[in-house]
């Protein structure tokens, strides 16, 4: 039986671990910072927890989290994706994340792209 990406990443505690981790990369990346300013960084981190852990197999813990709804800021210019991805590459290794895993993440943020409108 295969195990779903949320519990081969380690479950609630290291999605929370990657995505604080990862949102406090985005607010200092120049090329992601102007989109962070002045945002209330816990609460998206929240809002990030529950996204993310819907994507990877894990509970919805928000509305917002629900997969029919588009993800909260996923609408980037493509610097801005490659930005988000090299972050959150450096988060999930920073976790201990396996080779694997970072791939498929990585796949997840480039189709969740691709299923964004065009700015």
């Amino acid at each position: 039986m295969k195990t779903c990406l949320y519990d081969r990443l380690g479950g609630a505690a290291a999605v929370a671990a990657v995505v604080d981790d990862a949102v406090d990369r985005h607010a200092a990346n120049p090329a992601l910072a102007p989109l962070f300013c002045g945002k209330d960084l816990p609460q998206l981190k929240a809002l990030g927890v529950s996204v993310f852990s819907a994507r990877v197999g894990g509970p919805c813990c928000t509305e917002a989290a629900d997969p029919a709804l588009p993800d909260a800021g996923m609408c980037f210019s493509p610097a801005e994706l490659q930005a988000v991805v090299g972050d959150m590459t450096e988060a999930l290794r920073e976790q201990g994340i396996g080779t694997v895993e970072v791939g498929e993440i990585v796949n997840l943020l480039y189709a969740a792209r691709e299923a964004e409108p065009p700015r």
